[in-house]
């Protein structure tokens, strides 16, 4: 829903507009909870669920929805890829729940684009019946709502999005609604130490994946929000420099990602130095030839970097790709971060065998 939500907000301001998402998933599946697709009355379709699979069947349900006013769920399993039968050709399952979404909720979906925007998590509660009511939850709010808050409140701590209510212990008396919890955590950081086109073609790439993008370099004629407009923030600091004070100020976890792209030593060095010695950063990369590797390397020992800390820098940072230009380029190194964060082989499809998504 993050990927739609500008123009959910914006097509709500024209009229009614239906809202599909996917709030649960078994199995392979071509999207997590989570992922969504609004319909206007025109018939406009934006987003996706499942690239194809699904999206006829969800398209007539969302007319029924905006004629109706009553929000509804489809459940889809397996289908034969060759048969008649609407469903998931990788043997998944999933629950769809799609709502009319009118002007009066407006004000929870720009409060909701605030929070996102700002960097804090908060959670969208939704109940999956035919009146499908909201509640913003951020962290802290303890606020009862329908008796699920505790339980929706624990999802948002743990970054998670799921369905609670499903197995009920309540009396009738205190009955508590099945809802479903979309949780909006704080992104990844991806830090880019260096004002060049490959820095730009990769901001570009990494806020397509979703992570937040800085871009940081010392020079200030070359660090520009005009040149870098990919980038969430522009700093103009020394790289190593912003990195400890980032770190200082507990603004580096586990997710976070730092590539040098500098090729310039006085920068390249410290930079590379600084990330290494904060062993909560997931993934250490730098820009260069292999000679420029095997130079860089020994000035990094020389500036006191062990061989432990060495293992863990990607360099020549990206994967085998041929890349030649800065956007060529950017994908062979966002393969590679995704690859290592998903602890993957990045290998051909074609040439293993088992499960796509696991």
């Amino acid at each position: 829903m993050r990927t739609v939500l500008q123009q959910l907000i914006m097509l709500t301001r024209r009229g009614p507009v239906a809202l599909a998402r996917i709030v649960d998933a078994t199995g392979a599946g071509p999207r997590d909870p989570g992922a969504a697709m609004v319909v206007t009355a025109a018939g406009e379709v934006f987003g996706s669920l499942s690239g194809g699979c699904i999206e006829s069947a969800v398209l007539e349900s969302a007319r029924q929805v905006l004629a109706t006013g009553h929000a509804m769920s489809d459940r889809f399993g397996y289908a034969d890829g060759d048969g008649l039968e609407v469903g998931l050709t990788c043997g998944g399952e999933i629950e769809v729940f799609v709502e009319r979404v009118d002007s009066d909720r407006l004000s929870v979906l720009e409060a909701l684009r605030q929070q996102i925007g700002a960097g804090s998590p908060v959670a969208l509660v939704t109940t999956l019946d035919s009146a499908a009511e909201w509640k913003l939850l951020r962290p802290g709010n303890s606020e009862p709502w329908r008796g699920v808050d505790k339980d929706a409140q624990a999802l948002l701590t743990a970054g998670a999005s799921g369905v609670v209510g499903v197995q009920e212990c309540e009396t009738a008396q205190t009955p508590r609604p099945r809802v479903f919890v979309q949780t909006f955590g704080v992104p990844a950081r991806m830090i880019l130490a260096g004002a060049n086109d490959f820095v730009r073609a990769l901001a570009r790439t990494g806020r397509q994946l979703g992570y937040r993008v800085t871009v940081v370099d010392a020079r200030e004629t070359f660090a520009t929000t005009a040149r870098f407009p990919a980038a969430h923030e522009v700093v103009v600091d020394w790289p190593h420099r912003y990195l400890e004070a980032q770190r200082a100020a507990g603004r580096i976890d586990r997710r976070t990602v730092v590539c040098v792209l500098s090729h310039d030593t006085k920068f390249d060095v410290p930079a590379i130095a600084a990330a290494l010695n904060m062993a909560d950063i997931a993934f250490v990369g730098a820009l260069g030839s292999r000679r420029t590797h095997a130079e860089r390397t020994e000035r990094l020992r020389a500036a006191g970097v062990t061989d432990s800390q060495l293992s863990r820098l990607k360099s020549p940072l990206g994967l085998d790709l041929n890349a030649r230009t800065p956007d060529e380029t950017a994908i062979s190194i966002a393969a590679q971060i995704l690859a290592e964060r998903g602890r993957t082989s990045a290998r051909p499809l074609d040439q293993l065998a088992g499960p796509i998504h696991y």
